[in-house]
């Protein structure tokens, strides 16, 4: 086991990004009591779609739909984030970040296009967003995982202790798991696995394809 502990300085660019997805969250509120469409123009849509706009990129990470979206996304970023950002120093685990978050774009709208086109619907059409900055949570997830694997983390629920590695190893079957279910929930699983797989994939670079 590891002697690693816990520390979660609210310094850094995991302050800023906690304060950034915060005032997002009031400011989407506070537009939405003015006007139906709210701040949906900075959530994420298909390429060629009549609401995709290019900025979408990186603003649909600063996005949220509900208290408990921010809530369990902005936890994660303070538990996780602050030790990679330590380890990497600032600049490195910023950029790491955002490459996540749009990795985790890049395959939620790839699958989403080709399911679009399997039902015979126009992709062009398809006016549905997405929103979060759950693909850049789990991009940092796998490097949590990568620098600290035999840190054991002890969840709530389910109630379990297990080391970083296999966490993030059981947390991306789930994903995948749920993602070719076919059941609608409202997660985009694919977002979720696109921020892990382009992390890891970095990650590789930057160490040269070196596992731990």
């Amino acid at each position: 086991m590891s002697s690693y502990q816990f520390y979660q300085p609210f310094s850094g660019v995991v302050r800023h990004l906690l304060i950034i997805n915060v005032i997002m969250f009031v400011a989407s509120l506070v537009a939405g009591s003015y006007s139906a469409d709210g701040l949906s123009m900075l959530a994420a849509y298909i390429p060629g779609s009549a609401n995709f706009q290019p900025y979408q990129l990186a603003t649909h990470m600063f996005m949220h739909g509900n208290f408990m979206h921010l809530a369990f996304n902005m936890l994660s970023l303070y538990f996780f984030g602050p030790m990679v950002e330590m380890a990497w120093g600032h600049r490195r685990f910023l950029f790491y970040y955002l490459f996540c978050g749009v990795g985790a774009y890049a395959l939620h709208m790839g699958v989403q296009w080709w399911e679009l086109e399997q039902m015979g619907v126009d992709p062009r059409m398809y006016n549905g967003g997405m929103l979060g900055a759950s693909g850049a949570i789990f991009g940092v997830y796998v490097a949590f995982a990568y620098l600290f694997p035999n840190q054991v983390i002890s969840l709530l629920f389910p109630p379990v202790s297990l080391k970083a590695k296999y966490f993030v190893v059981i947390l991306a079957g789930i994903e995948l798991f749920s993602g070719f279910s076919g059941r609608s929930t409202g997660i985009a699983h694919f977002a979720h696995l696109g921020g892990a797989l382009f992390g890891f994939a970095l990650i590789m670079v930057w160490y040269r394809f070196r596992l731990r």
